[in-house]
């Protein structure tokens, strides 16, 4: 049974932790501890929600759980970011496949990462963010600033990266 149950979602649940972690093998080591959590919890699922999103939202606390224990997230300050200017290609995106967009998002510094994926990928507000990082609201902020502007000159050479927004 949990062999069969890994199978079916470990690999959209790798892509999840790809894009927490720095690289695959730290990817497969959030997954590991994710599914060990969900075979240990797996009797507590009461079926409200999916199944799929149950394991995800394991999935995403165990990475943030390791970047908690590993340091303490202290907001990254780089002041040599420019500001976005609008873009003059809106379809950047359909140019690049979808491992070159993780390993932008894994090129990012842990504080920015952690928030640009909480943000954009798992749709929690600058508050959860702040809550489930022990940063304040205004540090989220600036941290999903920063990392949007750190991925549009790494994509566009100073381009907007408005599918963020």
């Amino acid at each position: 049974m949990q062999t069969k149950l890994y199978d079916l979602f470990a690999p959209k649940m790798l892509g999840v932790c790809m894009r927490y972690a720095k690289n695959r093998e730290e990817a497969e080591e959030v997954l590991h501890e994710g599914f060990l959590r969900v075979f240990t919890y797996i009797k507590k699922f009461n079926g409200t929600g999916s199944f799929e999103g149950w394991i995800r939202k394991i999935m995403v606390n165990c990475a943030l759980l390791r970047y908690r224990n590993k340091s303490h997230l202290h907001p990254v300050i780089q002041l040599d970011i420019e500001r976005p200017v609008a873009s003059n290609d809106p379809d950047i995106f359909a140019k690049m496949n979808a491992k070159e967009l993780i390993q932008l998002v894994q090129s990012l510094p842990a504080g920015y990462r952690l928030v640009f994926n909480l943000y954009v990928f798992e749709g929690y507000n600058h508050r959860e963010i702040a809550e489930a990082l022990g940063i304040s609201e205004g540090t989220s902020k600036s941290n999903l600033s920063d990392a949007r502007s750190i991925l549009q000159k790494a994509i566009t050479g100073k381009k907007n990266l408005t599918h963020f927004k």
